[in-house]
């Protein structure tokens, strides 16, 4: 009686975790996103019109390969 009692929770449990992440796995579906009506143009947020392109540093490529050259020469 003792082993029928455990086997039982034990399925209740297992359904009941199965059940619960069941209901909190969402994907949401394909769906277009739409600005206001009328307006013809993409709006972005105020802050990504500040953002500026930053130079690269040819000495981080200078680096990188030292590092290359470092490393096939210690084997």
């Amino acid at each position: 009686m003792n082993l029928t009692i455990t086997r039982t929770l034990l399925l209740v449990g297992a359904l009941g975790v199965t059940t619960v992440a069941f209901s909190a796995w969402h994907e949401p579906g394909a769906t277009v996103v739409q600005g206001h009506e009328g307006i013809s143009y993409c709006q972005t947020p105020a802050n990504a019109r500040m953002v500026k392109a930053v130079p690269s540093d040819e000495n981080l490529m200078l680096f990188l390969y030292g590092m290359t050259q470092r490393a096939a020469g210690a084997h």
